[in-house]
């Protein structure tokens, strides 16, 4: 037990390092949500919009770009969460497998990296909460700060389990970017009042999305809501890990050169 948290806190504190030297995820962290959500204010009217919310089983009023805001954080949270747990992954893999080579055991390795996800998403979700309090009315900032947190888990898990599964990056960064429209495309208030298209509530960003609207624009706080990103994020996680545990490390060509000639 002692060896396996020494080498859980070791692999988290690596993982979190390879976070902080990717400067192209920083620089997406700190100025593309700010950006993103700046864009969804100038771009949309203050016309009110009737939209119906499922959380609250009641139609709500608010203007369109209040709504727009709320709709343009969450899907900049999936993308920044997506792309720094998805390229942290991928740059990893040979690592993971020296590591397994060398008798780390395979759980603390996943679990540093649920860890990293999960410290990511805080993060992103409290920068984004304070920018939406500046920029919005919010009514209820700690659910909305949890639906934030929500999505850059489900979103984070989702990177993390692509990370572990394609061949190359183009691949995983257009498979995170392709869901990610889709997913907050459907469930945009300002396109879709209804948000009645048939299986949106499978998406991953449902619950949150409906937990975010509620707390930042109504009196309601839907808690029950904002666990279904908790599913998701749980599904990639136990996917990552039989991925890691399916894996058969192999030693590199010059080491089994190296072991011929010694034989």
């Amino acid at each position: 037990m002692r060896l396996s948290w020494a080498a859980f806190t070791e692999l988290l504190r690596c993982t979190l390092r390879g976070h902080l030297r990717n400067r192209l995820a920083l620089v997406l962290a700190v100025a593309f949500i700010p950006v993103w959500i700046g864009v969804a204010r100038l771009c949309t009217s203050d016309q009110t919009v009737r939209i119906w919310l499922d959380a609250v089983s009641t139609p709500v009023s608010a203007p369109a770009s209040q709504l727009g805001q709320v709709a343009s954080a969450l899907g900049a949270v999936t993308l920044v969460a997506g792309f720094i747990t998805f390229t942290e992954t991928f740059l990893s893999r040979q690592m993971d497998r020296r590591l397994l080579l060398a008798g780390y055991p395979r759980l603390p390795i996943l679990l540093a990296k649920l860890a990293a996800v999960a410290l990511t998403a805080a993060a992103l979700a409290f920068y984004t909460t304070i920018l939406l309090w500046i920029s919005l009315p919010v009514r209820h900032a700690t659910p909305l700060a949890l639906a934030l947190a929500g999505a850059g888990l489900a979103y984070g898990g989702i990177g993390l389990l692509l990370g572990s599964l394609v061949r190359g990056e183009l691949e995983g960064f257009f498979l995170i970017i392709m869901l990610s429209l889709v997913d907050t495309g459907l469930q945009n208030p300002v396109f879709n009042t209804l948000m009645d298209v048939a299986g949106v509530s499978a998406l991953p960003l449902y619950g949150v999305n409906q937990l975010a609207l509620s707390s930042a624009l109504t009196p309601h706080i839907p808690w029950s809501y904002g666990l279904l990103s908790l599913t998701w994020s749980a599904a990639t996680g136990a996917l990552a890990l039989l991925v890691l545990h399916t894996q058969r490390p192999s030693r590199s060509p010059l080491s089994r050169r190296a072991g011929a000639r010694t034989g």
